[in-house]
């Protein structure tokens, strides 16, 4: 597989203002980030509320500007000259976790649907609709045509996503960015929405970025797979040897948080137990190492990423049997 999408060291820091008095803290959403997709590659992008996952997602549209950094796609780099802005959106497609707030209540969903290729310039009206029927088609919203006419509110909250999933490949994307796709929706339509988007991939060799907490969906949808920590890709590697091989401590816990329906898991002991977070400056040296119970000395000193085996890469100074 070629490489299709490259982030390199991509840096975006946030000024959250204090109150009553108290000083200004600089937030590291996205902190020396790099990464790279293969075409029709499923990569996920892991880590709890507030690692930075969204963020790197809005980076790599354009919608907010990098600090500094840059991102390749198909080998030329992604700045701000309006035809290179084109391109990137043109073929790089979003799906947002809300599919209550990601579309408007106030279009058909066929208009819905339509909108991207109406914004850029693809086809006539009509083309266009004939378009929006056919999208709609592969995502199994059926009748189509009786769907394109009805407006959002009509719809359950599966149906809106598949109209989201549906507006995503009007324009036949390389890439999506799948934003927790499926954590709105109930557990009993979450595995169908997944195996629609697994057959899409498939079908069109789309590569995606799905970004999620949930590692049990992750492992399900993903090949290759980066854990997110406070801005910084703390493990990289092939899914299977992440997850079932885990190098770094907080790999660990994010796996040792998984509810599975074993009663086995009553008397199963944890191997990482988060300690509290201690009062220290969270972005010298090691990020994790006021939570970890395996902290050294030597973690006042960040980690880089060190290569464990094949393309598994994790930055930790004691790794994990």
């Amino acid at each position: 597989m070629n490489e299709i999408l490259k982030v390199e060291h991509l840096k975006k820091y946030f000024t959250k203002k204090g109150m009553f008095g108290k000083k200004s803290t600089t937030v590291r959403a996205a902190d020396d980030v790099s990464f790279s997709i293969k075409k029709g590659e499923v990569f996920v992008l892991a880590g709890e509320s507030g690692s930075g996952k969204s963020t790197i997602a809005k980076l790599i549209l354009k919608s907010i500007e990098s600090d500094s950094g840059k991102i390749f796609f198909e080998g030329s780099e992604i700045d701000n000259h309006k035809e290179n802005l084109s391109k990137i959106r043109m073929n790089c497609q979003m799906i947002h976790q809300d599919p209550y707030d990601s579309i408007n209540p106030r279009m058909k969903i066929a208009d819905i649907i339509s909108e991207p290729l109406e914004i850029h310039n693809v086809g006539s009206k009509e083309e266009r609709f004939r378009r929006a029927i056919e999208v709609l088609q592969e995502v199994k919203l059926e009748p189509a045509e009786d769907i394109g006419k009805r407006y959002p509110h009509m719809l359950s909250g599966g149906q809106r996503q598949r109209v989201v999933l549906a507006r995503a490949l009007a324009l036949k994307p390389k890439i999506i960015l799948a934003d927790e796709p499926v954590s709105m929706l109930d557990v009993s339509i979450r595995a169908e929405m997944l195996e629609l988007m697994q057959e899409l991939q498939k079908k069109y060799n789309i590569s995606f970025i799905y970004i999620t907490h949930d590692l049990a969906t992750a492992r399900y949808f993903g090949q290759r797979i980066g854990i997110l920590y406070m801005g910084k890709i703390v493990e990289i590697g092939p899914i299977d040897q992440v997850l079932d091989k885990p190098k770094h401590p907080y790999t660990q816990a994010l796996i040792d948080a998984i509810s599975e329906p074993d009663p086995e898991n009553l008397h199963r002991e944890r191997k990482i137990r988060i300690n509290e977070p201690a009062n220290i400056d969270v972005y010298e040296g090691c990020r994790f190492r006021a939570r970890c119970p395996y902290a050294i000395e030597k973690c006042v000193n960040e980690p880089h990423l060190e290569k464990i085996n094949d393309e598994h890469y994790s930055a930790c100074y004691v790794k994990l049997d």
